[in-house]
């Protein structure tokens, strides 16, 4: 029996991991420990060593520097002196005055920003969709009206070629009836 061999073995390995997991009062208690409780206790007993050990409070206090050194913008802050900042300032003097001009160009364009009819838009927007959806639909009428009149052209063009032909074929049956007239030429 395979199968059984595989169940006993997974079973053991189970209860082994459960040894590990929960220690021997774990297993032999049936209690499952409580992970918050546990954590509470690691807690308290960190603390407790901290408080009790000088160098874990200097550590304690000294954090915020160890963050401050960690902070990688501190090594362009000690790595970049004074001197150069302003070189990189001096070297953009012409953009940043740029950016001002247009930054204060702004400012003064700003109560046309403010103005009523800017702060109308918003309703003015069903409007403009309503007017647009008109504008749309006389697109597609116009279209439709300009095909129409095109096909009216081509057929008067082709009974205008019809009638001329027709026209000409009558004045030249005509002629042949009449026969010449006196004083007239035959060709």
């Amino acid at each position: 029996m395979e199968g059984g061999n595989n169940i006993e073995d997974l079973d053991a390995r189970l209860q082994t991991l459960e040894k590990r997991v929960y220690g021997e009062r774990g297993c032999k208690q049936n209690k499952q420990a409580k992970c918050v409780d546990s954590m509470v206790k690691v807690n308290t007993a960190l603390a407790n060593t901290a408080n009790k050990r000088e160098r874990v409070k200097i550590l304690h206090k000294k954090i915020e520097d160890l963050l401050k050194y960690l902070d990688p913008q501190f090594t362009d802050y000690i790595a970049v002196p004074d001197a150069m900042k302003l070189e990189f300032i001096l070297a953009e003097e012409d953009f940043l005055r740029s950016q001002a001009s247009m930054l204060e160009q702004v400012h003064n364009l700003q109560p046309y920003l403010d103005s009523s009819h800017i702060k109308a838009v918003p309703e003015l927007t069903t409007k403009l969709q309503r007017l647009s959806q008109i504008h749309i639909k006389q697109q597609d009428q116009n279209e439709e009206v300009s095909a129409e009149v095109k096909r009216l052209f081509e057929e008067y063009n082709k009974m205008m070629f019809l009638l001329s032909k027709q026209f000409a074929q009558w004045d030249e049956t005509l002629r042949k009836l009449e026969g010449p007239k006196p004083g007239q030429k035959v060709e």
